[in-house]
């Protein structure tokens, strides 16, 4: 697929970017070539194939959930000025 220039000028204007007509035409060669790429790759027949999390098969390495830290809570709620039900009170900011 091959984009024109004004096709790419559209494109920065959409996404809120200024162009050179320099950069508009370096980029329309490099989009082109991406969109290429694309159209190469969705001609390959893909029935049958199953999706794959990873390609090498490996799994997560998990750790064991356990608690690390113990509980300071209430040593953080002692600093602060205004606390209820365990809950930090903050001015209200939007009416």
């Amino acid at each position: 697929m091959s984009l024109e220039k004004q096709d790419v000028q559209k494109i920065a204007h959409l996404a809120r970017l200024s162009l050179s007509d320099q950069d508009a035409e370096e980029y329309k060669h490099s989009l082109s070539s991406v969109l290429d790429l694309v159209e190469q790759m969705q001609s390959v027949d893909t029935e049958g194939v199953e999706p794959l999390s990873n390609p090498l098969e490996a799994t997560q390495r998990l750790r064991e959930d356990v608690v690390t830290e113990q509980d300071r809570r209430e040593a953080f709620l002692s600093n602060a000025p205004l606390t209820e039900s365990g809950l930090f009170l903050v001015p209200k900011v939007i009416d």
